[in-house]
């Protein structure tokens, strides 16, 4: 027996007992059971709208399976199997999250964007490579040594002179 039919039972009942309609006991407990009557029915309309997500979500479910299936379709159990992510032009990292111990497989360019979700967690994993490709304060030119041309402390000090001879011309 669902609600709205337990409902209707105790309706009968209240209107088995006869009761005079005009005390003020019987319009409250007749309030009571209306409103107990529109509970029920909303309850039951609740409950289908939750199976139908429900099945929505499974729906969901299964095909994020199928996806999952389709992109990760290899096993990675040893670590000769992530060969397939050395690719000279973009080359892949494995990163491993603090928070959940995943590890995960990035890109070079993500990782120079400084920051990713976690795709199991959620957690942000931030990356820094402020220390890698700091310059010399004095350095602001292209050359071998650290990314500087025009002006660098490992020119030659001759080289220097002459630039600063041409420079005053």
């Amino acid at each position: 027996m669902d609600l709205t039919e337990k409902i209707a039972y105790i309706k009968g009942l209240a209107e088995g007992l006869a009761l005079d309609e005009n005390k003020p006991e019987v319009k409250v407990l007749n309030a009571i059971i209306d409103l107990l009557d529109d509970m029920a029915y909303d309850v039951q309309d609740m409950q289908e709208l939750y199976d139908e997500l429900s099945e929505q979500v499974d729906e969901i479910d299964h095909d994020l399976a199928d996806v999952e299936n389709e992109v990760y379709d290899e096993d990675y159990d040893d670590e000769d199997d992530y060969d397939d992510f050395d690719d000279e032009e973009n080359p892949f990292y494995e990163v491993t999250c603090a928070a959940c111990g995943e590890k995960i497989h990035v890109s070079e360019d993500v990782l120079l964007e400084g920051e990713i979700n976690c795709p199991n967690c959620g957690e942000l994993l931030e990356f820094d490579f402020s220390d890698l490709f700091e310059e010399d304060e004095d350095c602001d030119a292209d050359c071998d040594s650290c990314g500087a041309k025009d002006s660098c402390e490992k020119k030659d000090e001759s080289e220097k002179q002459n630039e600063n001879e041409s420079e005053e011309k």
